[in-house]
Formats: structure tokens, sequence, C-alpha cells
């Protein structure tokens, strides 16, 4: 069937629409030719005066340069001249739908970028495109995310394709269905709506917007570790202990002694950087091969990783339980180590962390039955006399360390001959210091030495030099602490220096001595306990009023001492010390300091054990109603413990209406987000009374 148009007399050839012409040489749609590059001829074109170019139809002839190629199999070429003579926007080469010649708009198709002169797969622009050409990476510029997404978008365009006759036929049926003309005036939308939204850029990404890489290994010059998979990655402060691991080298090239380092790396690698199943593994075989690696081998290699600035605490842990177990496989091995090892354990004997103490203590514990109790003496002996406190601190605890580990009886000629010593006045201090750290370490496992450890110490309390008086003190203090409840006789030759010294030294001096006999008035009778309780007291009371923090702390100690021991009078405590002790402590600004805080509570409640509930209650019970809240929270837990030991029974009427409106106002004027101690306290007085 074809349709026919009456047109007026200056056109002399009826014009046809594209799909009811059957010839070949009339006007074809894209989509029936065989050519994968037609050429469109001259315009067929009767009316010479035509000025539209939308009044004819342009006749497609065969090329003899084309192959019969369908236009899928080919990619076109594009022409860098444009035919002037051509009615049509497109460059001559380049398929464009014969019956839809249209000028060319920029937004029809979204060009293909490429770098160089575009010759391959690029779509034409037109005139009106912008000058400048979006370009995607390729050839060095090529990353893995680009091609992927170039991968993606091909994969994409191959499935969206138009789908031919041909593909139709063989997917549906041939008898059952018809075919459907076009609807008069239908055009096709030959920009896809995807392609309608991409705007031409310049840009890879979308401008001004960029996503931040995580900083890559190399830029830090760091190269990759070999065999990531089996090895841990190297960080940049450890390079230069595991530099050597990087290097790509056959082990079998290696002479014995580097590949016995290099495995020994591989292991500390393991162990400080590896996974919990590697870690494990490196553990368990550097231990089993630990003779075989020798002990020259193993520290070299340990001791530069633990004196490093940069080492976390879990990596010392690690390294620190390593030397720990190999120090059983090595035993005498070790002794040429001894002072390294000590170097780097030491300073984990004053270290704040409490489990990292505990691991110093071990290692050189473990290091003295290693090593040997002469080869501990003579590789610390030149420490006892540094001149740097520091290491005579780090020193003294590792030779009470070494005490713990070997006995008290081995080492008590060692200190009697540095406690005398008359060389220097640092081997003196450093050796009585051995005797407080071996008291405060070992604790009553001091008793049966007692006697002969103080005789070793109280030259010290009148020695010319005042450190080593002071030292001297709270040496005999530590020893008093604990030895209690027994072993005053083993003090007796030393309670007249001390008497005599709290009457003429000042300051830290008084401070240690007066601490010396706070903790040796418990061990003593009660008749001699109440007498020497009244004689220090006088100095104890003067001292309420001292500004040194470290002062205080001791006198509360003293005081909290002498009260709770048996002989002392609670009238003579009502009298003497209660007026003075309240006036001094019970004040805003002990609230303030912790420490303090919690010593006053203690010393209060034993004071009130002493003398009675009501006693102490009456004095304080005001404060409740402070303006400060932490004073009123340190009186509050005085109230509770005092009531939650003593009870309520000579609570009067009038101290229990003021306790009740006390801890009302205290309670409901809490501003902090600790409630713990004004809640207990309140339950605690409410239920008691």
């Amino acid at each position: 069937m074809s349709l026919s148009v009456n047109v007026d007399d200056n056109v002399v050839k009826q014009k046809k629409r594209r799909w009811d012409d059957d010839d070949i040489g009339t006007v074809k749609s894209e989509w029936d030719s065989s050519d994968s590059t037609p050429v469109v001829s001259s315009v067929t074109n009767n009316n010479a005066n035509s000025s539209s170019k939308w009044d004819v139809t342009p006749v497609i002839t065969q090329s003899k340069e084309t192959s019969a190629r369908s236009r899928w199999d080919a990619t076109p070429v594009s022409e860098t001249k444009t035919s002037k003579e051509s009615n049509s926007n497109w460059s001559e080469s380049t398929p464009t739908p014969s019956g839809f010649l249209k000028k060319k708009s920029r937004w029809d198709e979204t060009p293909t970028p490429s770098v160089g002169d575009g010759k391959f797969g690029a779509t034409p622009m037109g005139s009106g495109a912008s000058t400048l050409i979006p370009r995607t990476p390729t050839g060095n510029f090529m990353t893995p995310e680009v091609a992927q997404q170039m991968r993606w978008e091909a994969e994409v365009d191959e499935r969206n394709r138009p789908i031919s006759d041909e593909e139709l036929d063989s997917l549906l049926p041939t008898t059952g269905y018809k075919i459907l003309d076009q609807p008069p005036g239908y055009a096709p939308i030959r920009t896809p709506q995807r392609k309608l939204l991409t705007t031409p850029t310049p840009y890879a990404s979308t401008p001004a917007f960029n996503i931040t890489q995580t900083p890559a290994r190399e830029d830090y010059a760091i190269p990759p570790t070999p065999s990531e998979g089996a090895m841990p990655f190297i960080k940049a402060e450890d390079y230069q202990y595991f530099g050597k691991l990087l290097d790509e080298t056959d082990d079998e090239d290696l002479p014995p002694e580097e590949l016995k380092e290099r495995k020994i790396m591989r292991l500390l690698l393991r162990i400080k950087n590896g996974s919990p199943p590697q870690r494990k593994a490196a553990m368990r075989q550097i231990t089993d091969k630990a003779s075989e690696f020798g002990a020259e081998n193993l520290f070299n290699q340990i001791l530069p990783l633990l004196m490093s600035p940069s080492l976390e605490d879990q990596e010392r842990h690690l390294l620190v339980k390593v030397i720990d177990r190999i120090l059983y496989k090595l035993g005498d091995l070790v002794r040429p180590y001894v002072h390294k090892i000590l170097v780097v354990i030491e300073p984990l004997l004053i270290d704040e962390d409490y489990f990292a103490r505990v691991e110093g203590r071990e290692i050189i514990s473990n290091l003295s039955k290693a090593a040997g109790l002469a080869t501990m003496i003579a590789t610390m002996r030149p420490d006892i006399d540094h001149t740097d406190e520091y290491v005579r601190n780090t020193t003294a605890r590792a030779f009470a360390v070494v005490a713990s580990a070997l006995g008290i009886p081995a080492l008590l000629p060692f200190l009697k001959a540095v406690c005398q010593s008359r060389k220097s006045w640092q081997a003196r201090h450093t050796g009585i210091k051995i005797v407080q750290q071996v008291a405060i370490l070992m604790g009553a496992a001091v008793l049966p030495h007692l006697k002969l450890m103080v005789n070793i110490t109280e030259h010290g309390l009148v020695d010319e030099q005042q450190k080593v008086r002071t030292i001297t003190a709270l040496a005999l203090s530590a020893l008093a602490e604990a030895a209690y409840p027994y072993g005053i006789e083993a003090f007796d030759s030393v309670l007249i220096p001390l008497w005599k010294g709290i009457r003429l030294h000042r300051g830290k001096v008084l401070a240690a001595f007066l601490k010396a006999i706070g903790f040796i008035i418990p061990l003593m009778d009660s008749n001699y306990a109440n007498y020497y309780t009244k004689e220090v007291m006088t100095i104890v009371i003067r001292e309420f009023q001292s500004p040194d923090e470290e002062m205080k702390k001791i006198v509360l100690n003293v005081v909290k001492q002498c009260v709770s021991t048996e002989g002392v009078e609670a009238s003579y405590i009502k009298e003497t010390i209660l007026p003075d002790f309240f006036r001094n402590f019970w004040v805003r600004r002990m609230a303030l300091d912790r420490r303090n805080y919690i010593q006053v509570v203690e010393t209060t409640v034993e004071i009130a054990n002493k003398v009675g509930c009501s006693e102490v209650l009456s004095r304080i019970v005001d404060d409740l109603k402070d303006e400060s809240e932490p004073y009123r929270k340190m009186v509050m837990e005085a109230v509770e413990k005092i009531i939650q030991n003593l009870g309520s029974t000579d609570i009067d009427p009038r101290l229990e209406e003021q306790l009740i409106d006390g801890a009302l106002y205290a309670f409901q004027e809490q501003a902090s987000d600790d409630m713990n101690v004004m809640l207990t306290g309140f339950g605690t007085v409410v239920n008691a009374l």
C-alpha cells in the first residue's frame, strides 16, 4: 500500500514517506540498510527554487568502496572536514537517519571522550559543541575504577541497543502476530533519556568535589612487605628494625648467622604486629628455638625494640613476655646480657601502670634465678652510688626484687656493707632504700630478719646527710608497717633517736620521723602506747597548721594510728585532739583534693569509733548545709560511714532533726552528676533513724 499526495504544479515528483517505498534506490531508513557507512549522494531536487532542506528527500546510493557489512561490525570513521555542499550538519562518513535530517545539536549525543585526535569511537559534536573536549583517562591515566566504569557502560549500551527485525523474528513466533504500522506523525526519539541527562564536561568527575583517598604506603617511601599473606605489615616506625625483611634475597644464599637474624626478625614481627594466630605460633616457635638462636641474636633484636620510644603498651607487654619465656630456655647464657636487660626492664618498676610494674618484677625475678646472685650484684653494683637519683631509685627496686626471688638472707651481707659505706653517702642512701623496698614488697616475710634489718639501718637516723636521715626514717616506718602487730622489740634501739629527731628537725625530715613513730606506736603495749601518744601528740597538733600537703597527710595518718591504738583514752582525744583537728581539717579547701578528702574522712571515722558517734556528728552536722557542694559531699560521706559503723543509738532527738534536715538539704541541692554519695548517705541516715 502506498500513499500519494497532490502537490502544486511546481512539484514534479511526489513526496514519499520513508517506510512506504520498497525501492532500494529511494529513501531508506538506517535500520534497513545493510551498509555500515552509507554515503549521502546529491539530493534529488527537481525544484530549483526550493529553499528548505525539508522539501526534498535525500537518496542514498551504494558506495563502491563500501563492503556489505552490518552497522554493528564496524566502527564509524569521522572525517576532519564536512562537505560544504551537503545539506546535513553531519560528516559524510557518519551514519545518519535519512528521514530525520535536522540541525545538529550538541545535546543529541554524549560524546565518547578519548585521548588524541578523536578518530576512534568519537561521537560527532557539530560546530556548536564545546571547545573543551571531555577526556577519559586512558593509557597511563587509566585507573581500575575508570576501566570498570567503561566496561559497565559498554555492557549497558550493548544490552539497550535497538532490536533488529531478524532478532524479533527469532524471538517471537511467526504465526499469530501482526506487524502494526506506525501511527501517522510518529517521530521516534533517537537519544535515550539517560543520555539527555548527561552534560558534556571537560572533567573526568564532578567538579569542585573530590573524595580523598587513604594515603598509600608508598607515600611514606615504605615498600610493601613481601608475601603479605604470611607476614604482617611493617609500620613506618618499625622500618629501622625490620628493614632487612624487605630485601628480596633468597634465604639459601645467606650465611648462617644472617639467616638466624632474619628468622628472629620474622618471628618478632609476627609477635609485635601479627594477628593472634600468628602471634601464638611465633611465640611458641621462638621459645622452643631459643637455645638454637642463641642469646646474642635474640637480645640484639629484642632489646632495641623495647627501647623504642614509639612502642605501645600492648607491644611492650608482648616483648616482655618473649623475654620472660626465653629466660627459662637460655639459663646462665643470659649472664653477658644482664645489664642490657636491666637497663630496659628497670624503668618498668616505677611505671604508673600496675601491670607494667608486675611485669618488670617478674622479668627481674626470672633473670635473677637464671643469672645468679653474684652476677646480679656485680652488674648493679656500679649503679648503687650513681649520681643520678633516678638510677639509684630503680636500682634499689631491682635489688628488692632480687631479694624476693633469691631470699633476704642471701642479700643481707651485701646490704650491711652498702649501708655502712663510708666512701659515698649515695651508696648508704641506696642501701637503706633497698631495705625500705624489701619491706614494702615482701610484707610480713621480713619478720624473721627484722632485728638485723633494723640494726643495719639505725645509724642512718644520725647521719650527716639529710637525705640519708629521711630515707632511714621511711625505711623504719615501712618495716614497722610490714611487721604489724609484732616486732616491737626490734625497734627498741631506734626509739630514742626518733624522739630526739622530732624535736630537732623540721620539714621533710620531721615528716619522715613522725611517720616512723606513727607506725611504731601501734606495735607497743597499751601502757607504752598511751605514754608515747601523749608525747608525740604535742608535735602532731603543732603541725596541724602546716601548709605542706605532704606533712598534712602524714599528720592525719599519725592521728589515725594513735587514736586506734589500745591504751589511748577517749577523754584525752576529746579534750586535746578534737578541737584542733576539726578547726584545721574540716574546711572547704580539704574537700578539693581527693587524697586529702579520703584521709580526713578515714581519720574522722577512727576518732568516732573511739569517742562515740554523737560527739563527732554534732561537730559536722551543720556543714551539711554548707554552700560548697564538694564539702557537703565530704560531710555526707563521713556521716554515712560513722552511722553505718556505730548506728544511731547515742543520737539525741535534736541531733536527729539536724541530721534529717541537713541530709534533705544536701540531697536536694546537689548539682553534679555524681549522685552515689548523696543518695547512699541519705538512705543510710533515713534507715538508721
